[in-house]
């Protein structure tokens, strides 16, 4: 995943990060207890101010994915954070793999392009 990372695999989850980070970190820990996470900030790509904590990026790798569409995994990770997506995060792309999925290809697809929409932007229409 590009972007700044700010979480790693199993135990070494430490890493910088801004408050709205550690909490999605926490969360997706306690709530799937995943093998692998990462969750990248992609806020500066957006044209936010500094430290605006609005998007980003979640790899999350968990047992408790197995036998479940994708659609479903995208559930979980949202349940886990609902009060987060209610106010402060603006977008979220989620990558939800079982551990075999990701043992067979260890490789996140790189994080879509911003399309602006910035509201000081004048839009053509």
């Amino acid at each position: 995943m590009r972007g700044p990372l700010l979480a790693a695999a199993g135990g070494a989850m430490g890493g910088a990060g801004g408050p709205l980070a550690r909490t999605i970190r926490a969360k997706l820990t306690a709530a799937l207890q995943p093998t692998h996470l990462e969750v990248r900030d992609d806020s500066p790509r957006h044209g936010g101010p500094p430290g605006a904590e609005t998007h980003f990026g979640v790899l999350v790798v968990s047992g408790r994915f197995a036998g479940l569409p994708l659609l479903q995994r995208h559930r979980l990770v949202h349940d886990a954070l609902r009060a987060e997506l209610a106010v402060p995060l603006h977008a979220l792309q989620v990558i939800a793999r079982t551990p075999e999925q990701w043992q067979s290809d260890p490789h996140a697809p790189p994080a879509p392009p911003c399309l602006g929409g910035s509201k000081r932007e004048r839009r053509r229409g």
